[in-house]
């Protein structure tokens, strides 16, 4: 897996460079840059390498997926360039204009990875897909059959035209498609009532009646994200497959959710074997608009924001245990909150029976717990509610060894990284007002 970017701070001051951390066995030096499309800038290009004395042993090119006017190189040099590259890349960057990622470089131990400021750089990575969008793997239940793969092309499309701040696309389902959304749909809606938490039972109501949830109709991503944000602020975003853990987690400190639009192929409409609308929609969109819940998931999104690797991978397994696979307390009885529950009509039916394993939520631990991800849960963790999971992420995600503390601006759509006087001043000023508006509220109801 592979890490863009590294960020730095030092003295309030900020420092931003790219790498792209890969396992390699021969040591070789690799670069990914972007040229924009032009007479002349690859032979301007080369002629750096040239007056360098330095070798390359590969290249190759595609246009890049990021900007329609750019290409973007991969290249491999030989291990005896190392002392020329730091200037190779000043000439890449200054003298050429390209954004350069460099491979295969030891980053140094204090290096924080890249993550997004601005609630725009999600357009940086939501390409990056790990698997899935238009091509399937061979075990995939559409595989063969060309109408579905085509139809998962539009859909990946769609997502890798978007940018943030577009009306996501409308979508034009075929009966077939909406038979599976209704197959699943009927099925769920029946155990909702005993099996789902209090949350997801208040909001689906509110769904139908201004989203278009029924069995007859696979609602829109632009209508669900234009509800969502009058609830929570929470938005959805198209995106063609799986991202990493990091980009996916690095979205929900925004309060973004990225969503696919296709649905599972009809031959199997109890099973998929990665997200898809159904999952999306029915499992995780509801939660989205209860204020607690909407905390708890952009919560775990700002731990992870310059998080080292190996927290990403705990943090993510806290999201699975939670936002994917959750369960807690509600009164006597135990309720479903995770979207892998309530969207897979077998698996929310056994988990609350006597088979699984229950452990209390407790994130130190749960972070460690291994788990399948093709067969039903051996082990849930129980919340004994949103807040108090909330909390205890809070308290974990303060155990993340980062030299910074990040706030989400909600005026801006920004992450505002707390590394000096000043912000810390602009906070306390933040914190000042709203206490003002509580001890005001307090005394007119006294």
């Amino acid at each position: 897996m592979m890490n863009i970017g590294t960020f730095k701070t030092n003295g309030g001051h900020t420092y931003e460079s790219n790498y792209i951390e890969e396992s390699t066995k021969d040591n070789r030096i690799s670069l990914i840059f972007s040229l924009k499309e032009q007479v002349g800038a690859l032979a301007r290009v080369l002629r750096i390498f040239e007056e360098r004395g330095v070798s390359l042993t590969h290249i190759e090119s595609r246009p890049s997926r990021l900007n329609k006017d750019e290409y973007q190189f991969f290249i491999n040099l030989d291990n005896k360039s190392i002392p020329a590259l730091d200037e190779i890349v000043r000439c890449l960057r200054h003298d050429i204009g390209a954004t350069v990622h460099e491979l295969s470089r030891d980053k140094k131990k204090d290096a924080v990875p890249w993550f997004p400021r601005t609630i725009q750089d999600l357009d940086k990575f939501a390409n990056q897909i790990l698997s899935y969008g238009a091509e399937l793997d061979a075990d995939h239940p559409g595989f063969t059959d060309p109408e579905y793969r085509a139809r998962r092309k539009v859909f990946a499309d769609i997502a890798f035209n978007y940018k943030h701040g577009q009306p996501i696309p409308h979508v034009t389902y075929t009966e077939e498609e909406k038979k599976t959304w209704g197959t699943v749909f009927k099925e769920l809606k029946t155990l909702y009532p005993t099996h789902a938490c209090y949350e997801h039972n208040h909001v689906f109501p509110l769904l139908e009646e201004y989203c278009g949830y029924n069995e007859n109709n696979i609602p829109q991503l632009e209508d669900i994200s234009n509800f969502l944000q009058t609830c929570t602020g929470f938005r959805l975003r198209p995106v063609a497959g799986l991202l990493s853990s990091r980009d996916f987690l690095a979205g929900l400190a925004f309060r973004v959710f990225h969503s696919t639009q296709y649905i599972r192929h009809c031959s199997k409409p109890m099973y998929t074997p990665e997200p898809d609308i159904c999952h999306e929609l029915l499992g995780h969109a509801p939660l989205f608009a209860d204020p607690a819940f909407a905390q708890f998931s952009q919560e775990i999104g700002l731990a992870s924001l310059g998080a080292p690797d190996e927290y990403i991978e705990m943090l993510a397994t806290v999201y699975w245990f939670t936002a994917e696979f959750g369960i807690c307390k509600q009164g006597e009885k135990l309720k479903a909150y995770g979207a892998g529950l309530l969207s897979s009509f077998g698996e929310l039916q056994y988990c609350l029976t006597d088979k699984p394993e229950f452990k209390q939520f407790e994130p130190e631990k749960t972070a460690k717990q291994k788990y399948p991800i093709t067969e039903f849960q051996p082990i849930y963790f129980i919340a004994d509610s949103f807040e108090d999971a909330k909390e205890k992420v809070r308290k974990f995600a303060a155990t993340i060894p980062r030299p910074f503390s990040v706030r989400y601006n909600s005026y801006t759509q920004s992450i505002e990284v707390l590394d000096n006087v000043q912000q810390l001043k602009n906070l306390a000023d933040c914190i000042n007002s709203e206490l003002s508006i509580l001890c005001s509220a307090l005394r007119k109801l006294e």
